[in-house]
């Protein structure tokens, strides 16, 4: 199967949650996660039409970046240390990935060197598991109200992985617990209103939830060798 064949189906795959939650497709948007795969591969995607790419590690972003430019839109989706931030700010449109104050103070006083506004989403552990990062849910609000008060970054909305569970469904209290958190964060700060949720297995399910951005990665790309 080629690339554009895997991208036309992953759009069916959203086309058809939308359709049963009522929503339009043009409310979402497809991020197709390069991690691992070579630039010519995200070139081959673009050409697909998946002009939103998304990276998780900072030197990739800053590598592939300098090759395509301006003919991707970069979102930076996996855990950023504050000495990366360098690497990310000026680059990715969008840093889905934002935990704590500090990494927002960092991200801040780099968007303002540059003379930019930086766009960004808190993460969220939804389910509080120690393994992952993110703020739990009863600090989500307070966190985005301060982050939203630093010059030179806006807080656009939440992002989250819920735990892998063996039957999908189940997945989908967290995508509606986030759902409402976002409603919350949403009142403080209008601009909050995208929710980043749903990879490979899960999309139809956080799209039927309120998704605003799906990252997939492995139906688009394949499967990653390492």
């Amino acid at each position: 199967m080629t690339l554009a064949e895997r991208l036309e189906i992953v759009h069916a795959r959203i086309a058809g949650a939308c359709q049963r939650s009522e929503r339009a497709p043009s409310e979402i948007t497809l991020v197709a996660v390069a991690k691992t795969f070579p630039a010519d591969r995200v070139l081959a995607a673009i050409e697909a039409g998946a002009i939103d790419i998304g990276e998780n590690r900072a030197q990739e972003l800053k590598e592939k970046a300098a090759v395509i430019g301006e003919r991707a839109r970069w979102h930076f989706i996996g855990p950023l240390q504050t000495n990366k931030v360098r690497q990310v700010v000026g680059i990715a449109t969008l840093i889905h990935s934002v935990d704590r104050f500090g990494l927002g103070e960092a991200i801040a006083r780099r968007a303002r060197s540059l003379g930019i506004v930086q766009d960004v989403l808190v993460e969220v552990n939804i389910a509080g598991e120690p393994s992952k990062a993110g703020v739990e849910p009863p600090g989500v609000t307070r966190l985005a109200t301060e982050l939203d008060g630093l010059e030179g970054l806006r807080v656009v909305g939440l992002m989250a992985i819920p735990p892998q569970t063996e039957d999908v469904e189940d997945v989908r209290p967290y995508f509606r617990q986030l759902a409402e958190l976002g409603g919350e964060v949403g009142a403080e700060i209008p601009a909050a209103e995208h929710l980043s949720m749903g990879m490979t297995r899960d999309l139809e399910i956080a799209v039927e939830e309120g998704a605003t951005l799906v990252r997939v990665g492995r139906a688009i790309f394949g499967p990653r060798s390492r």
